[in-house]
């Protein structure tokens, strides 16, 4: 869980010693922002290759086709790591680079397992605890078009096998799981706004949007992230691989408080609110 609040603080006015035993102190990143190397393991296309390419204007005429070059220089970045002290880094695994058409069915992109064991293999080398990832907003293309991606529960069924390849080939290793990275950004920046891939939205909300109905699609969207979330701790709590791990969602939260605190719909709204945000 991560809590943001604006808070300041004298210099050097705490340190490690300060938080209790256990915490870990580490960083963190997502495939398709980090990785780069699109075309490489041949990893499949995921939805924000797709964003960036159709929608060039929303997102500053940028891609993460070659982002920091993860992919190829992550050795560099973990020695990075270890020289400032860090306990852990959470980075996620691309569904598309393991899954490139987005189902087990449809083959399994070996290239691309092997990465993420060397990359756990050197996190560890390295005396860095690996905490995985499995979804950072980077649905696959095929699923996409297929039948739009989460928007339909057929999704849950695909993320399932694809949580459950993950848990079997990292598991022995990967303690620490993530199911979803902030799901309400996603649900919300990608079928209320549209200012996010798949770029879904009303006209009322994003002018650019060319399909999608805010204030609907953003529930059913949720709603089968839940789902999917749910299926995927089944199956991590089913393999004896996973068996002293612990798995659960990252959320980014933001705090509400009521206009008027003695006005039953203003309160009513705050809950709401942070029932979407904070309530999964």
């Amino acid at each position: 869980m991560t809590l943001k609040r604006n808070t300041y603080l004298k210099k050097n006015s705490f340190g490690r010693s300060d938080f209790s035993e256990g915490f870990l102190f580490g960083t963190a990143s997502s495939a398709y922002q980090y990785e780069g190397a699109i075309n490489e393991a041949p990893r499949g296309e995921s939805v924000w290759d797709t964003f960036v390419r159709k929608y060039p204007e929303r997102n500053c005429y940028s891609n993460a086709d070659q982002a920091v070059e993860f992919y190829d220089h992550y050795k560099e970045d973990i020695q990075r790591m270890k020289d400032i002290n860090m306990d852990a880094f959470r980075f996620s695994i691309s569904w598309p680079r393991i899954l490139p058409l987005g189902k087990k069915s449809k083959g399994v992109n070996q290239e691309g397992i092997n990465f993420y064991n060397n990359l756990i293999d050197e996190l560890l080398a390295n005396g860095i605890t690996p905490l995985a990832t499995l979804f950072h907003w980077d649905t696959p293309q095929a699923l996409e078009d297929e039948y739009n991606g989460f928007l339909s529960e057929e999704a849950v069924n695909d993320f399932k096998d694809f949580a459950a390849l993950c848990f079997e080939e990292f598991g022995d290793r990967v303690k620490l799981w993530v199911t979803l990275n902030e799901p309400w950004v996603y649900s919300i920046g990608g079928y209320d706004t549209g200012r996010k891939a798949p770029g879904r939205a009303s006209k009322y909300m994003n002018e650019a949007a060319v399909a999608g109905e805010s204030g609907l699609e953003v529930y059913t969207v949720s709603h089968n992230l839940l789902l999917a979330h749910a299926e995927a701790v089944e199956v991590f709590r089913n393999n004896p691989k996973c068996k002293d791990g612990k798995i659960g969602i990252a959320h980014c939260p933001v705090w509400f408080e009521p206009y008027d605190s003695n006005c039953p719909d203003d309160k009513e709204a705050c809950e709401r609110a942070m029932e979407f945000m904070f309530g999964w």
